[in-house]
């Protein structure tokens, strides 16, 4: 990844993005539900925040051997506890 800015940006749709600051196209994306939002109130930016702090923080921690999914599996569902 480059060594620009990023930003967090809530879109007009509500989605919140991660994006490099001098560019449209977000690297991440954020939906939250309806009934998150309502339980959350103003406190979802935070946690968009922390989701997208944690995800840079593990994605800098990853060692060059360790493995990405498969493309195939990309559109697969799974659950991850």
């Amino acid at each position: 990844m480059s060594s620009s800015f990023l930003e967090i940006v809530e879109l007009s749709d509500g989605r919140i993005v991660l994006r490099r600051s001098e560019e449209e196209q977000p690297l991440v994306t954020l939906t939250f539900s309806p009934e998150v939002k309502s339980f959350l109130q103003e406190r979802y930016i935070d946690v968009a925040k922390a989701m997208f702090h944690t995800g840079l923080q593990k994605a800098g921690g990853l060692e060059e051997n360790e493995v990405w999914l498969d493309d195939e599996d990309e559109d697969a569902s799974s659950t991850i506890h």
